[in-house]
């Protein structure tokens, strides 16, 4: 995977070596032959490398692995990918939970859901956890921006309901976590943040090569639209709760981001496979901060008691404001 960044001619943003135009502001990529032909030589050149047939999340496997599952999906249906180079991360963050402390963060999840089954976080028996180190993208940008909001919070002189404000500001956001996973969907990867990103190391004082590694599924050129969008998101909220007084209504951003650049990192997570009633469900744990997020069973005894309490309490209301009128 190339990974030989340029600065953009006009706003400073990363260019990566592929890019024709700049992702941020369009003005065309600087032409570099040097960079182009470092970028043939980039990355790390890795065997014992597999991919999944069934989720087809590409890793490296545990040399110490007796047999190749996927941490992701549980299949086994491996396929040996040839010798290639893949993208080198910039840092790794170690484990910091361990084995135990993740299982125990899985039950205190369990046991937290209303509609799930009171016996889940008992009953629930743990299949298969596995540490994984996942890819990330970490942005950087610098943002100025313009917006416009009503009020409720009007002068008093005025006589209407809602008052329109404007006004400008500037941000720094210095680590934007965007997964680069093909095996976690966006919503499971954005459920892990944030990660202590200053707990991280250079790849060299991790021992990955007696690890579960997944690959960079995600170019940097593709994590980038969803970096803006989250910016802006960030941007729309800060607006919203730090500079709109009162209830807001027509909140509108328009935000410049300059100097926005893209940093490879691998991530700790805890891929785990549970249990309940004859059914697997899959889990995850944040291996720095035991922040979980999964899938769970609801419960059917819940949901009918739950709907027969609402139409009796529909059906009382009904002849109440029958015997009324």
């Amino acid at each position: 995977m190339n990974d030989v960044p340029r600065k953009c001619t006009v706003c400073g943003s990363w260019v990566d070596e592929e890019d024709l135009f700049c992702a941020n502001c369009g003005t065309e990529a600087p032409h570099d032959s040097a960079a182009a032909a470092v970028a043939k030589d980039s990355g790390s050149l890795v065997s014992d490398n597999f991919q999944c047939r069934g989720c087809g999340a590409s890793m490296s496997y545990d040399a110490r692995a007796q047999a190749l599952r996927c941490p992701f999906c549980g299949s086994t249906d491996m396929a040996a990918k040839p010798d290639h180079k893949v993208l080198t991360p910039s840092r790794v963050a170690p484990f910091r939970i361990g084995q135990a402390e993740a299982v125990s963060a899985m039950r205190t999840w369990l046991g937290r859901g209303f509609w799930r089954p009171g016996e889940l976080a008992r009953e629930a028996a743990v299949v298969k956890m596995t540490p994984v180190y996942v890819p990330y993208w970490v942005f950087q940008a610098e943002t100025h921006t313009y917006w416009t909001a009503d009020t409720d919070q009007t002068p008093p002189s005025a006589s209407g309901d809602w008052y329109p404000l404007t006004g400008e500001h500037r941000s720094r956001y210095p680590g934007l976590l965007i997964g680069a996973s093909g095996a976690l969907t966006p919503g499971e990867t954005h459920a892990l943040c944030p990660f202590n990103l200053s707990d991280a190391v250079t790849p060299d004082q991790v021992d990955l090569t007696s690890a579960i590694v997944e690959e960079f599924s995600r170019p940097r050129k593709y994590a980038r639209p969803l970096a803006r969008e989250g910016l802006e998101g960030l941007e729309a909220d800060a607006c919203t709760t730090a500079y709109v007084p009162g209830r807001s209504r027509n909140v509108h951003v328009n935000v410049r981001i300059t100097g926005m650049s893209g940093e490879p990192v691998l991530l700790p997570v805890w891929i785990m496979a549970y249990r309940f009633r004859d059914r697997l469900f899959r889990f995850l744990i944040n291996g720095q901060t035991a922040r979980a997020t999964g899938q769970a069973p609801l419960s059917l005894k819940k949901i009918f008691l739950a709907t027969i309490s609402l139409l009796l309490a529909i059906l009382i209301l009904f002849f109440l404001i029958t015997a009324l009128s």
